[in-house]
Parts: C-alpha cells; structure tokens; sequence
C-alpha cells in the first residue's frame, strides 16, 4: 500500500508543482540565459534504482571555465554567484521534478550519485538502489554536505529499512523548515570537490 502511495504521490505531486511553478521556471530561464546563453540546463549521469543509470536534470550553476591544460576547473573556481543564490535555496533542483515524472526519481530517498561511485561500494551500501533516489532524504535533513560519505550511506540504509508514508511527510516538511531557515542548504565550497573513494574498510 505505502509504495502504490508513493508513486500515486509522486506523480500527481510533481506534476502539480511543474504548472504552478512555470512562471518561477520561466524567470530563472531568462536570467540563467543572460548568464550562460542558451545552454542552461545540467545533465549528469547518476545511478538510480536497481542501479540504472539516468540523466539528472537541474539549472546550470556552473560555467564552463578550463585550465590552461583544457581541464574543466575546480567546482569552487566555476560556481556563479547567481548558481550558489540557485542552491542556497536549492532551486538549481526544480527541473529534477521531471525526472519523477518520468519515473526515475522520487521526492523522498537516498539521493542519486555519480555511476562513477559503483565500483566503490559495499555489500551493504548497494542497498541503497532498493528504492528510487530521492530529490531529499534521511540523510539530506540529518547534515547532507556536513557528514561524510559512510555516515550518508548509513543514514540511506536507516531510511530504507524504516522507511514509509508518515516518515516520507516528516523528510519532506523537515526538508522544507532547513530551506526556510537557509540550514544545511548551502553551497559548501570546503567538500564539494570530495569524491567518494570507496569506505576505509576497503581502502
């Protein structure tokens, strides 16, 4: 029954919030536009549920800047200040709602990361492709970029194992107080560039 809900959810949800938002979708367009030209949107290979892959749809909040080798720069060197104003409020993520729509994401689970990651994870960890990635989850509203990796991955087994509708509601307001408040929502320049190695266990 929770997961019929969740799905029934999810759709009617997203597509609700994709006609009300098309005014905010618009403005954010012209202004990416004057910014990057016409290239305003960000693609990224990420690993969903069952492990397929998917793109990752969400504003550009990066230019395209390189080294003098032709190397794409540090994340930190290439942020616009209008792309951290877009993630400080986390609305660099709004265009993710059409991957719900299309079935490969969910408002609530652990959140889709590199493919490159797969090679990397444990028994364990590779629970986390049980569910549908989420656009926030347990471990986005328990610290997101101030935890490591392992405390991540551990935070998405917990919700995978207690997961259902009631806690879904309470990730989803607890999601919606940080941003308000502007908590754990920021552009954290100090840990963007950290990959994910593999847990030391295995290093």
């Amino acid at each position: 029954m929770y997961l019929l809900l969740k799905i029934i959810f999810d759709y009617i949800f997203s597509l609700i919030l994709l006609i009300i938002l098309i005014p905010l979708f618009l403005f954010i367009s012209i202004i990416l536009i004057i910014e990057f030209g016409r290239n305003i949107f960000f693609f990224q290979e990420r690993q969903g549920y069952k492990g397929k892959i998917f793109n990752i749809i969400k504003f550009k909040t990066m230019n395209d800047a390189t080294d003098q080798a032709g190397n794409l720069k540090s994340d930190k060197e290439r942020i616009t200040k209008i792309g951290k104003l877009l993630r400080k409020y986390s609305i660099d993520e709004l265009p993710t709602l059409f991957n719900i729509l299309l079935g490969q994401m969910s408002f609530v689970g652990p959140r889709p990361v590199l493919a490159e990651y797969d090679k990397f994870y444990t028994q364990d960890q590779r629970k986390r492709f049980l569910v549908k990635p989420g656009i926030t989850g347990w471990a986005q509203v328990n610290g997101r970029n101030k935890i490591s990796w392992e405390e991540k991955f551990n935070l998405d087994i917990w919700y995978i194992r207690n997961r259902g509708f009631l806690l879904d509601l309470k990730i989803i307001f607890m999601t919606i107080m940080k941003i308000f408040r502007n908590k754990d929502v920021d552009f954290d320049e100090s840990v963007v560039d950290i990959k994910f190695q593999g847990s030391d266990e295995d290093n």
